[in-house]
């Protein structure tokens, strides 16, 4: 499935190089202004959205369509040439063989790759990678703003596709549903491709758009996770730990601000209770971060 917008001079290309062994094909015309080339092959079928839906929608587009199809597995990859469909067969063994349900690129497991990546690009994606394995409880998994991936239809028709985003935060969107249905992914290295055309994912700009929903994602999963569907010692330890760390937080900044206008030196006893509270509740804490990636849903045979 290949969502296409305004990638026409590139998408002949990447048809043509990828595997014969691919029984159908969909591309999803996102509203392009420009025309995209006649395909003669009877294993392609182009779909044109009504209105521009952004990379999430028209992934969510063909999602549906090739749900009709049925396939047992289903690959996503973009239409821009920078994804190289040679390394459509690692990304499908580990679904075959069962030893994951969804298996994604990751550009940062090879020194060289890293390289190619512009340096502030690469600061960025290292930023939101990380602030995303906090919030989908993915510790085991990097690069998940990757859009090179494959998942097994009979995983993908248990995610809520109508409520993943419909921009650039769509592949964290999904990898977040995942984790509630314990679905193993694998990382699979590959090199970035850059072809000298400008992204339309504004790296820098998302740094400020992603924390506001990674947070939500991040909150509703601790909910969800230890407090609804369970209670554990890691739902205890965030229950005493979170309020005695931001207690010793906030009213340790309450009297050192304070005791500093009135120029009063703050008592032993004081300084004692609020280091106190941070330490004990800045360890319950550790403790609830080191239970939760033990739970992190684990690919068999993943390096990392």
């Amino acid at each position: 499935m290949i969502p296409c917008y305004n990638h026409g001079q590139h998408i002949g290309s990447v048809i043509e190089s990828i595997p014969d062994f691919i029984d159908h094909i969909v591309v999803v015309d996102d509203s392009s202004t420009q025309p995209l080339p006649d395909f003669e092959s009877e294993r392609i079928e182009v779909i044109r959205t009504p209105k521009n839906l952004g990379v999430g929608g028209a992934t969510v587009t063909g999602f549906r369509k090739l749900l009709e199809i049925d396939p047992f597995i289903i690959v996503k990859m973009d239409a821009d040439g920078q994804m190289d469909p040679r390394y459509i067969p690692d990304l499908l063994d580990p679904l075959i063989n069962g030893r994951a349900e969804y298996a994604k690129g990751n550009r940062f497991q090879d020194f060289e790759s890293i390289r190619r990546i512009p340096f502030l690009r690469r600061i960025g994606n290292l930023a939101l990678s990380f602030m995303t394995k906090i919030a989908t409880g993915y510790w085991n998994n990097f690069d998940p703003n990757n859009g090179f991936f494959a998942i097994r239809t009979d995983l993908l028709r248990r995610v809520k596709i109508d409520r993943l985003h419909r921009r650039y935060f769509f592949e964290t969107s999904l990898i977040a549903q995942l984790f509630f249905h314990r679905a193993r992914i694998r990382d699979v290295a590959m090199p970035a491709i850059y072809l000298g055309e400008p992204s339309g994912l504004k790296v820098w700009k998302e740094l400020f758009c992603f924390p506001p929903r990674l947070l939500k994602i991040f909150i509703r999963r601790l909910v969800l996770a230890y407090f609804i569907f369970d209670f554990n010692m890691a739902s205890l330890y965030m229950l005493f730990g979170i309020p005695l760390f931001l207690f010793g937080t906030i009213y340790g900044l309450i009297v050192w601000i304070t005791n500093a206008f009135r120029g009063v030196l703050t008592s032993t006893g004081t300084v004692m209770l609020i280091a106190l509270t941070i330490i004990l509740g800045f360890q319950l804490i550790l403790q609830a971060i080191q239970i939760d990636m033990e739970k992190s849903p684990r690919c068999e045979e993943n390096p990392f």
